[in-house]
C-alpha cells in the first residue's frame, strides 16, 4: 500500500514534465511566428514553469514523506 501511494504522488512529477514539454514547444512556435515578442513570451513561459514545477516538488516531497515515515 505504501509504494502505491508514493507512485501516485509521483504522477504529478510526470504530468509536470509533460506539460513543460508542451509549453516549451508552444513557446518556440510562438517565437517563430512573432520574434519581436520573444521577451514577453519567455517571461510568461518561465512564470508558468515555476508554478508547474512547484506542483511537481509538492508531489515529490509528499511521496518522500509517505515513503520514509512510519504511520
Amino acid at each position: 500500500m505504501g509504494t502505491l501511494s508514493v507512485a501516485l504522488c509521483l504522477l504529478s512529477c510526470a504530468a509536470a514534465a509533460i506539460s513543460m514539454g508542451l509549453a516549451t514547444g508552444k513557446a518556440v512556435d510562438a517565437v517563430a511566428r512573432q520574434p519581436e515578442a520573444s521577451g514577453k513570451i519567455n517571461s510568461i513561459m518561465l512564470l508558468g514553469f515555476a508554478l508547474t514545477e512547484s506542483t511537481a516538488i509538492y508531489g515529490f516531497v509528499t511521496g518522500l514523506i509517505l515513503l520514509f515515515t512510519k504511520v
